[in-house]
């Protein structure tokens, strides 16, 4: 039996679990777009209620950076991203589930590569002026980002976006399980990035060496217009003299 008893008790139980009478929707290649816009509202919900709450809360005001679309969606990024699903994705399910090793090396990987794809594509919005205006424009309405602000966008950057999320971890060549995490660690980054709010407990705070830039440093792209173009790490940025703090 490959990889540890532990794995396979966790993760085969899992995948046994959700395969069981499901492979239809998860093979549904209306199943990414879908999950990725509704899981993007249910993360940004606690976000709501603290900018309500920060009329009353000066602690809360304190974490706070600045002072304060579905049809895209469904007419554009959903069938789009079906098509390319039925391209890209194999058919049949696998039967094995992934070690818990594996996961973590495929969404980081995965995340990483995302990241780097993502550096080229938002340096490349800036960089041409057409491009800008066609497809980022829209997003750079928000100077001060709400957490919802993620998919306030344009539906040909909504699509892009998420084309490079499926072709990172199709790259990577994901499990499926990896692949599901993968998406949910990327729409909370991105959440995170958007909620105008630099908590003491946010990951580029509490793990600095992961090279994190969180929402301060996703704030100063929104405000300047120019640099820190990586969505989530810094590292590109550093080395390409596109950093600003």
């Amino acid at each position: 039996m490959n990889g540890s008893f532990y794995d396979y008790c966790l993760l085969q139980g899992l995948w046994d679990f959700v395969r069981a009478g499901q492979e239809e929707i998860l093979l549904s290649p209306y199943l990414p777009a879908s999950c990725a816009f509704l899981t993007h509202v249910l993360m940004c919900v606690p976000f709501f209620f603290l900018d309500m709450l920060s009329c009353v809360s000066s602690r809360i005001r304190s974490w706070r950076i600045a002072s304060v679309p579905c049809r895209a969606y469904v007419t554009v990024v959903l069938p789009v991203t079906a098509l390319l699903q039925c391209v890209l994705r194999s058919p049949v399910l696998p039967q094995r589930a992934p070690s818990l090793y594996g996961v973590c090396v495929q969404v980081l990987a995965s995340s990483l590569l995302f990241d780097a794809l993502f550096f080229v594509w938002h340096f490349s919005m800036h960089r041409f002026p057409w491009l800008y205006r066609t497809v980022h424009q829209q997003h750079h309405k928000n100077q001060a980002p709400i957490a919802l602000a993620a998919q306030d966008a344009s539906s040909l950057e909504l699509l892009s976006l998420l084309v490079l999320a499926l072709v990172s971890a199709q790259v990577v060549g994901c499990h499926p399980l990896s692949e599901a995490l993968f998406h949910l660690v990327n729409s909370w980054l991105a959440v995170q990035d958007h909620c105008g709010y630099d908590f003491p407990w946010g990951l580029h705070r509490l793990l600095p060496s992961l090279g994190l830039g969180g929402a301060p440093f996703h704030q100063q792209h929104h405000t300047k217009h120019r640099g820190n173009y990586a969505p989530y790490f810094t590292h590109w940025d550093r080395l390409f003299g596109t950093y600003r703090c």
